[in-house]
């Protein structure tokens, strides 16, 4: 049985802990935050992601599992410390790396024995070596230790799957040893593994997740051609999705990404360009197209209501996407506070994510079902494609309803149908209709 700790219990420490351990491992998730460590000491997760609670809560039981908020603890048998903590934007698109700082330094004063330190959380390309310098710094000629860089390709909602599905391991290291022996870790999972330099490694997290915002905003702005031309989106989506060249993934057109990764992501990847001497032209474009979504779902409000001024428009999900309950960069936020500030009146619902709605919608009267939603409402809003709102009644929403108004933002309703049930609907670059 390896041990491992894993330093954070956000969504990729947690998931990574979890998994490590339902692999037969034990692992220590060490984490500073007290409130958190106590409650996943009885088996429940801070945050929702479909069978995370299950997974703790049976490795918790077979002793594999452990949580603490001390270093010394958590390291005291390791051979790895994967460092999972968070990664936010900084005042100028930069990445803040003040967590991973501590993260490395509270690893170099409790470490005793020789380390393999695994960078798990997306950093900026050249990060693993400032990491190695940071504990090297600490202990002088002290334990032996290495870092590797292994970026996460988790999609919250599906985290558990992706983990224990990848469709490749990317593990980057200046020691093949290392490298080779981190790899051992994953062999169980049976996929693909790339074994590269650090700097390498830390690149191919960030020049993934920017092609994938990439390819949104790209379809995102053929939504608005398709809206201008006649054309439906997702009928070009799928007819380009034949092409193997290209496939289908990220090409729903709607409100653009959002979450704790595109977004930073893309800006931390464009300003070290900047930094470098680079100019990142189709980058900056994908973060204008995307910026620029909230805003033309607000303008068809305006358009077809007439203005917005004593307007009730309801938001029919309010997490980034659906089978989660975070809210970082949610749609939901910025449209609430444009219509606000327009003069509307926001209602607002969501299957999960009612908690942290809470904390971060105070004027958005929350309900608890999509009907007391609709109730009143002049317009309805699709803002997360939960599965549970393509199965609605929408007669009775419609008869709840002060105006059949309906701004599909997901695109997840047919717009003849709609139509045909006696809605004004509109979805995002649905032109034949």
């Amino acid at each position: 049985m390896r041990s491992i700790a894993v330093i954070g219990v956000g969504y990729v420490g947690l998931v990574t802990g979890a998994c490590f351990s339902d692999l037969g491992n034990e692992v220590w998730c060490v984490d500073i935050d007290e409130g958190k460590i106590s409650k996943l000491r009885k088996g429940t997760p801070p945050f929702y992601e479909p069978g995370l609670e299950e997974m703790v809560r049976r490795n918790l039981r077979a002793g594999r599992l452990h949580f603490t908020t001390s270093y010394e603890e958590a390291l005291r048998d390791a051979r790895y410390a994967f460092i999972a903590v968070g990664t936010p934007e900084g005042v100028n698109w930069e990445a803040d790396l003040r967590y991973v700082r501590m993260a490395a330094e509270s690893i170099a004063s409790a470490m005793r024995r020789p380390l393999i330190v695994v960078n798990k959380s997306t950093v900026p390309v050249g990060t693993g070596d400032w990491v190695s310098d940071i504990i090297k710094g600490r202990m002088g000629d002290g334990v032996q230790f290495s870092v590797v860089s292994n970026p996460e390709f988790l999609r919250e909602g599906s985290a558990i799957a992706d983990f224990l599905n990848p469709d490749r391991i990317v593990i980057g290291s200046l020691d093949r040893k290392a490298a080779e022996e981190v790899a051992q870790l994953y062999l169980p999972l049976r996929a693909p593994i790339v074994i590269t330099d650090l700097r390498t490694a830390e690149m191919i997290k960030y020049a993934s997740n920017a092609f994938l915002a990439t390819r949104i905003s790209f379809i995102n702005e053929i939504a608005d051609i398709c809206e201008a031309v006649g054309a439906d989106v997702k009928e070009v989506a799928a007819g380009m999705g034949y092409d193997r060249r290209i496939g289908r993934g990220f090409l729903d057109a709607g409100l653009g990404w959002g979450g704790s990764c595109f977004p930073k992501d893309v800006k931390a990847l464009a300003r070290l360009a900047v930094s470098y001497g680079c100019e990142p032209k189709i980058l900056k474009a994908a973060i204008e197209v995307n910026e620029g979504r909230r805003v033309r779902i607000v303008r068809k409000l305006r358009e077809v209501l007439g203005g917005l001024d004593g307007a009730v428009v309801g938001l029919l999900g309010l997490a980034f996407k659906p089978n989660t309950d975070d809210m970082r960069e949610a749609p939901s936020v910025y449209l609430a506070g444009m219509l606000l500030r327009e003069g509307a009146k926001v209602k607002g619902y969501d299957p999960e994510a009612m908690g942290n709605a809470r904390r971060l919608l105070a004027e958005v009267r929350l309900c608890r079902d999509p009907y007391d939603l609709a109730e009143g409402c002049d317009a309805l809003v699709v803002v997360t494609d939960w599965n549970e709102f393509k199965q609605l009644d929408l007669y009775r929403i419609r008869e709840l309803m002060r105006r059949p108004v309906v701004v599909d933002g997901r695109n997840i309703y047919e717009p003849r149908i709609m139509k045909e049930m006696g809605f004004i609907y509109h979805g995002m670059g649905r032109g034949a209709a």
